[in-house]
């Protein structure tokens, strides 16, 4: 088997995986992986992730022009400016995840953190999330607002519509989406609980542990705790 159809394989799998477990719907969410010579592979429009068909997924060139395949995924402007301004991202998922959509939609979202350290998984698979306005589904402006972070993420979320996450493979950026999903879920169940956080002091340590980007303890805030956490002091 060639690398291409292994790659294809690896596509169709990780997509029904995502789909049979509720983690995307109907025909939404897309995946694309970059090719040594510069072009991608990437999901059809108006397909399921649990349905593909290897040899139908879509075959870009370097420049995004469809080479064999079905249609791509509209979504081809978000998979365009994260390759651009990820060199070290080798796969992109984007998906409608339910508690990251949620999440999303919240007015007390801190674009620049969308998310807290909560868990440690979250830091070290994920690190942090932009959150960006929404645009319309396939809009070309929603790649200038990405490109606007100026690849300082590898996850990012879409108001109103879901996240997009990239990686040095696709088992890595499957990995990574899923532990977004599941911060998600907790941020929803414990909003307003006034949650105990990972320390920025936490955040550093797993930084250098695990050899992290030095920019995920940089710019977490001074005290990494959530926009209404305030301390309790005895009476």
């Amino acid at each position: 088997m060639s690398e291409e159809a292994r790659l294809r394989e690896e596509i169709c799998r990780f997509g029904r995986s995502l789909f049979e477990r509720g983690l995307t719907a109907g025909s939404s969410g897309n995946i694309s992986i970059r090719l040594n010579d510069g072009g991608w592979i990437a999901t059809p429009t108006n397909v399921s992730l649990g349905f593909l068909d290897p040899a139908r997924l879509s075959r870009l060139d370097a420049d995004g022009r469809l080479v064999s395949g079905d249609e791509p995924t509209k979504e081809l402007p978000l998979h365009t400016a994260l390759y651009e301004t990820r060199s070290d991202a080798g796969a992109i998922v984007h998906l409608h995840s339910t508690h990251s959509v949620a999440v999303s939609m919240l007015p007390d979202v801190d674009p620049a953190n969308a998310l807290p350290p909560m868990t440690a998984y979250y830091v070290m698979r994920v690190g942090r999330t932009a959150l960006v306005p929404y645009y319309r589904p396939g809009d070309p402006a929603v790649a200038d607002a990405i490109r606007g972070l100026a690849g300082r993420y590898t996850s990012v979320l879409l108001a109103n519509h879901g996240p997009v996450v990239a990686a040095r493979s696709l088992e890595a950026a499957v990995y990574a989406t899923e532990e977004l999903e599941e911060t998600a879920k907790l941020r929803l169940l414990l909003h307003g609980l006034n949650p105990r956080l990972l320390t920025r002091a936490q955040v550093r340590d797993l930084v250098t542990h695990f050899g992290l980007d030095e920019a995920i303890a940089e710019e977490m805030p001074e005290t990494c705790s959530h926009p209404h956490h305030h301390s309790h002091k005895s009476e």
